[in-house]
């Protein structure tokens, strides 16, 4: 047992960003996009293994994820009202567009929504990109996160969120596709360069730190 867990060790030192990639890879791509391929061949109970897990990490609403198979690939939030016939002004409303997978007509709803699938494939692409270009490079500065990663997102998502019930701060407004996708990948390409990196150095530090073995008893 010992030497098993010692061997996983070492392999993941050494491969973990590639593990970290192929793992965001999956959660943000090959997962959420298999499941409107089950529904729409009519495995939909295949499909219910991804999308139920997917609910309890993103809120999932119709308005705001990608479709496949139907009329469009992404429906404004006025239209999925109109063809879906929920009413999201309504916290009801909500809770039905984010149970909502799809139909024959509009298609079927990936599992993960538009800007969480934009951050976490940006932080893939740029993991990869960093695995080859980590001996020459460092970690972004800080300020550079919040400026070109956290500033986007934050001004779009709370700027929708206080136009909206029950804050109704200022007139209603709704986000785009194409924005969603813009400041998500904002986000994760510059959160990757600096999480890559840092968690590489932690890694080497922890490669010439030296270590135990276990201890025989002796009779």
């Amino acid at each position: 047992m010992y030497r098993a867990l010692n061997w996983f060790g070492d392999w993941m030192q050494r491969r973990w960003l590639w593990v970290f990639v192929v793992g965001l890879l999956i959660y943000s791509v090959v997962l959420p996009f298999l499941a409107p391929v089950l529904m729409w061949l009519g495995l939909s109970e295949l499909a219910q293994l991804i999308y139920q897990p997917y609910k309890l990490t993103c809120h999932t609403y119709g308005f705001r994820s990608f479709f496949l198979f139907g009329t469009s690939f992404a429906y404004d939030r006025p239209t999925f009202e109109l063809l879906s016939g929920i009413d999201t002004r309504a916290l009801s409303g909500l809770f039905a567009a984010r149970d909502f997978q799809g139909n024959a007509t509009m298609g079927y709803k990936t599992a993960l929504c538009q800007r969480d699938i934009a951050i976490y494939l940006a932080m893939a692409i740029n993991g990869a990109a960093y695995g080859v270009l980590r001996r020459r490079t460092r970690p972004i500065p800080w300020w550079l996160l919040v400026l070109v990663g956290v500033v986007p997102i934050g001004v779009d998502g709370v700027s929708q969120l206080i136009s909206q019930p029950p804050f109704n701060l200022i007139p209603f407004r709704e986000s785009t596709w194409w924005l969603r996708l813009a400041t998500g990948g904002l986000f994760g390409f510059s959160l990757a360069w600096i999480l890559f990196p840092l968690v590489d150095g932690a890694v080497g530090l922890a490669n010439e730190l030296p270590r135990a073995r276990p201890s025989r008893i002796r009779q």
